[in-house]
């Protein structure tokens, strides 16, 4: 079970960053440059956000399988679209509708957690979502890449469809629903509006889900700026590339698993302060370390260890007093999510800086801000 929502929760993660080893033979085969091919990305992130908005309040009506397999279904639609684009617009209609499936299981598979667990059962069910979803960003470049000089950028497409695929299968066979017809609420556009409205003022919610939401965004400016970084600035090949970023994932694995026995020992709210602070220490050494390898290296590893620490057990502390609204607690959740990430990739490319001096600079903004949140708000021990 608890394999199944980490699979669910890193299918949207993976679509994510899966084809950036492919845009130099996307932007061949299209004939369009790298720079228009990231509109794939901004037009994937602004559907997945959006679409998170919809699916959670769909969900606490309707219940949450229906929109999984729903979800998966539109998904590997797109991934065909994408698979089959023979222009720009066709790629970038399918990444779209790619994102639009995806988003419900991003979003259902932290609600189905919280259907099913409580307390620290749902920050140990949560760690393993939240190390999914930051591990699969790490190792898809080294699979796309794979994928892209053995069989073709289309292919990376096909796989990620048939992905998809099994996960429905597996979904109807070993979990099912989980959101009880008892515990469905009423759905109206008015009332939809009505419980967003209520849930934004609710700092109970708001506190440590926009501290998670900013780690998120400067998780995503790494994730963006490692190119450059790394194979520009440091001169690592493509196959290094892929190693290093892929290495960053048992960091995140490593300190994702300790998170839930730290809590059980010191409580999460303290487990998750000194997490932040953590990764704010990483980013503050990032930003001072200077352009060498290995203080990049470490200050990476650093902020990964922290980040994997406060991830989980700050996104249960959100979700544990919305039993009935998780869907759109969590779908809320995920918009803050993609709403930072998207704002922290922008910033760090307007910096008129050096890529690791942007980094560093949008990951100490960040920190400092989610930091600032998350002690400052008043959190049930």
């Amino acid at each position: 079970m608890l394999l199944l929502l980490a699979a669910l929760a890193a299918l949207g993660a993976l679509a994510t960053n899966i084809i950036l080893p492919a845009f130099p033979s996307i932007g061949e085969d299209l004939r369009v440059s790298s720079r228009d091919l990231a509109a794939t990305l901004s037009s994937f992130f602004v559907a997945f956000a959006l679409g998170q908005l919809f699916v959670g309040p769909l969900s606490d009506r309707f219940g949450r399988q229906r929109l999984v397999l729903t979800g998966l279904a539109t998904f590997i639609v797109g991934s065909m679209v994408c698979a089959m684009a023979s222009t720009l617009p066709q790629l970038i209609g399918g990444r779209v509708i790619q994102a639009l499936g995806v988003c419900a299981t991003s979003v259902l598979s932290r609600a189905i957690a919280r259907d099913l667990f409580e307390g620290q059962e749902l920050a140990r069910a949560l760690s393993l979502t939240m190390v999914a979803m930051a591990a699969a960003p790490g190792f898809s470049p080294l699979l796309g890449s794979a994928l892209d000089s053995s069989f073709g950028w289309r292919s990376t497409f096909y796989v990620i469809s048939a992905l998809a695929l099994v996960l429905a299968v597996v979904y109807i066979t070993r979990l099912g629903e989980t959101h009880a017809p008892d515990r469905r609420s009423a759905l109206s556009l008015g009332g939809v509006a009505a419980g967003y409205k209520q849930l934004v003022f609710d700092r109970r919610l708001m506190a440590p889900a926009l501290s998670v939401s900013l780690v998120i965004g400067g998780l995503y400016a790494f994730f963006s700026m490692a190119p450059a970084i790394l194979i520009t600035g440091f001169r690592l090949s493509p196959l290094a590339f892929g190693l290093f970023f892929a290495s960053t994932t048992f960091v995140v694995f490593g300190s994702g698993l300790l998170a839930p026995r730290l809590a059980r020992r010191w409580g999460p709210v303290v487990t998750a302060r000194a997490g932040v602070a953590v990764a704010l220490a990483g980013s503050a050494a990032m930003l001072v370390g200077g352009l060498e390898f290995v203080t990049f290296s470490v200050s990476l590893t650093i902020f990964l260890f922290g980040m994997g620490i406060f991830n989980p057990l700050g996104t249960a502390i959100a979700l544990q007093p919305f039993a009935l609204q998780a869907g759109a607690a969590s779908a809320l959740l995920g918009f803050l999510q993609m709403g930072c990430a998207a704002l922290a990739i922008t910033v760090g490319g307007m910096l008129s800086l050096p890529p690791h001096t942007a980094l560093g600079v949008v990951l100490l903004a960040s920190l400092a801000a989610s930091s600032l949140c998350f002690w400052s708000m008043r959190l049930p021990r």
